[in-house]
């Protein structure tokens, strides 16, 4: 059975601020372009990873304004003014903005690709921003911090980039009023965000995507955009190859055939909206080097558990290989294609989580009570 290598994607989306992400990516697409079949590294990353990148997404708003400057914002909207990064769905709350024929686009892409990894470059800063960027108690807000299942490999790959940029790790920020750690921030952290890609592509895409803010001037001179290339270039190469941390596999009935829409999942790291195999029967589970139970379901059947020892196989081009036979399944009774709803997931979790304390206290309440009175 083929299998597809895993997917990363680079998009500069948002608005007009994104030009200096923008030129990056086209830089990025001739070095791979010209590398191939000379660089040793390049030409093994291409041949093992899927690599898809739009430069623009938002074309209306990188036309708004033609006059270099750092900080004027005409351009951030796109024709109909909507921010396109406010205005995907959101698990949090809902979003009330109209859906716009580019997030639209980019929704649509999400779905039909089995994107594992994804950067989105945006200006007006340098730091690497990681999900989530909105939140709620169940996610730990109430603490400052929105903290995902996976929160261990955000941090690994917002500092995958941060280290091999020429300065992001510094933390230094972009004045003396805001300074970033190791130059890496929790999204909700630094400041609450509504409708944004990141945590859309999280949820509902199975994609780890991560925001680079890559300059302080959103729309420098032209005669600056290839320092920011080479400040770049090696954090672009190095994070993209951490699309093959992890584990990866497919999942078959008894003759050999791919089962799609199984869930496959992590002990310890269950998602709100959970990860399924692809139409292929493929699953991608981006996970630090350790060991873990990797826990493979089919509705309606018994689930599968394995033990699997991760190590660091970014070098190699390939995570681990684990599959999941399923010899009771047979080719005529298959999971139907489904979908989580675009909808505020977890404020439905923080909903359920309140329905059942009261529950809880009862039962302490009755425990003392007959302590008390026995």
């Amino acid at each position: 059975m083929p299998r597809t290598p895993p997917s990363h994607t680079c998009t500069a989306s948002g608005d007009r601020w994104k030009t200096v992400g923008r030129e990056i990516l086209l830089h990025l697409i001739d070095f791979l372009v010209n590398s191939y079949g000379r660089d040793p590294v390049i030409t093994r990353l291409l041949n093992n990873t899927r690599i898809h990148i739009m430069p623009t997404m938002n074309p209306d708003g990188f036309e708004a304004t033609k006059v270099p400057d750092c900080y004027y914002t005409r351009g951030r909207y796109n024709r109909n003014g909507e921010d396109l990064n406010r205005n995907f769905p959101d698990a949090f709350e809902n979003n009330s903005a109209s859906i716009q024929p580019e997030t639209r686009a980019v929704m649509d892409w999400i779905k039909n690709e089995t994107f594992v990894l994804s950067a989105n470059l945006h200006g007006g800063a340098l730091v690497a921003s990681y999900t989530f960027d909105n939140g709620n108690p169940v996610t730990g807000s109430l603490k400052g911090y929105s903290r995902s299942p996976d929160d261990d490999v955000f941090i690994h790959l917002a500092k995958t980039y941060s280290s091999n940029h020429a300065s992001m790790y510094k933390g230094t920020g972009c004045d003396n009023r805001q300074t970033f750690p190791d130059g890496i921030t929790n999204g909700y952290s630094w400041y609450q965000l509504e409708g944004g890609m990141q945590d859309y592509n999280y949820v509902w895409g199975q994609c780890f995507e991560i925001t680079l803010e890559l300059s302080c001037c959103k729309y420098p001179p032209a005669d600056q955009l290839e320092k920011f290339w080479r400040d770049n270039k090696v954090a672009l190469i190095e994070y993209i190859k951490q699309v093959h941390l992890g584990v990866k596999g497919q999942v078959t009935d008894k003759n050999g055939n791919p089962i799609p829409n199984a869930i496959v999942e992590a002990k310890g790291r269950p998602h709100v909206c959970p990860y399924r195999t692809n139409e292929q029967g493929e699953y991608f589970l981006l996970l630090l080097p350790g060991t873990y139970v990797i826990n493979a379901t089919v509705p309606g059947f018994k689930s599968m558990l394995k033990t699997v020892e991760i190590p660091d196989n970014t070098g190699n081009f390939s995570a681990l290989k684990q599959d999941f036979s399923f010899p009771e399944v047979s080719d005529q009774i298959r999971s139907r294609l489904t979908s989580c709803p675009k909808t505020p997931l977890y404020q439905e979790l923080t909903r359920a989580s309140a329905a059942v304390k009261p529950t809880i206290h009862i039962l302490v309440l009755m425990t003392v009570m007959l302590v008390i009175f026995k």
